[in-house]
């Protein structure tokens, strides 16, 4: 039974360029090399693009799979400011929990994806799990327990926009499977609040475009992103076509469930593991 479950967790990295990323054999010199790039980039800017993950014969394929999901994407517009909270009227109108913009996208929940499919199946694999935690300097990294939101896609339809955000989970790995014909930048401020520090005067910063700390970056097909949004504020700015990611989640504990509030503006539905899972408070200080 073990020799079966090695040859499928290889079968399921066949999509991933070994020779230039071997997360198959941890104890190469190669992949010590390649993490501690990938290190480098998240310790001075935040995030890390890592080139070519995907082989170039499996993108198509990854781009055909992630297409007939995408139909059944919830499809929402709504004014959101970054917390995802309500408005505080005894708060200044210029702070930043008062600052609100159009949200236009939608998002394909991990129920409607094929379970051998390439993502799930990447996403599930320990040698993938392993390389990410090994980049994000972890000891281990845990799948969400969440049966809607530990792989997703986020469609984005032409002239749609990811508005300035935090992510509920501490980083994500994502994979760009349609990129738009023009447009589309991934906007980010690295490491923009700290637990307990929601530095609220240099968001306003941002909001107010006035900050030099926003950076851009441009995905290609078969590249791999890791970033760590529920620190950094970010956003996707308009394109022309449609743009397609898959965002893979993972937590630093086991047992990690989306609130009931935010799933169900993300995907229009919650089941009954969000709601037993809302009595338990998250222990960072931060708003979601």
């Amino acid at each position: 039974m073990k020799h079966d479950n090695e040859t499928a967790a290889l079968a399921a990295l066949a999509c991933v360029d070994l020779d230039a990323w071997p997360i198959h054999e941890p104890e190469r010199a190669d992949y010590a090399r390649q993490v501690a790039g990938v290190r480098k980039s998240l310790q001075e800017v935040g995030c890390a693009r890592i080139d070519g993950f995907i082989r170039p014969d499996y993108r198509q394929a990854f781009h055909k799979e992630v297409n007939e999901v995408a139909p059944s994407a919830h499809f929402s517009t709504s004014s959101i400011n970054p917390y995802f909270t309500p408005d505080d009227p005894d708060l200044p109108a210029s702070h930043p929990r008062r600052r609100y913009a159009e949200n236009t996208n939608g998002f394909v929940a991990m129920d409607r994806f094929e379970q051998n499919g390439l993502s799930l199946s990447l996403y599930r694999n320990p040698a993938f799990q392993r390389f990410i935690a090994d980049c994000l300097e972890e000891e281990t990294l845990f799948t969400f327990d969440d049966p809607l939101a530990g792989v997703v896609v986020n469609v984005m339809k032409e002239g749609q926009q990811l508005a300035w955000h935090y992510d509920t989970n501490e980083f994500i790995v994502s994979l760009l499977t349609r990129k738009p014909h023009e447009g589309g930048a991934f906007e980010y401020v690295p490491d923009l609040r700290q637990p307990g520090d929601e530095c609220y005067d240099e968001v306003e910063k941002v909001l107010d475009g006035h900050s030099e700390r926003v950076r851009s970056l441009s995905l290609e097909l078969g590249d791999l992103q890791i970033f760590k949004g529920r620190f950094s504020l970010h956003r996707v700015v308009k394109g022309l076509g449609e743009r397609h990611t898959v965002i893979f989640g993972y937590a630093k504990e086991p047992g990690f469930i989306g609130r009931v509030e935010r799933t169900r503006k993300v995907h229009n539905r919650v089941t009954q593991a969000h709601i037993d899972a809302e009595k338990r408070a998250r222990n960072d200080g931060l708003a979601d």
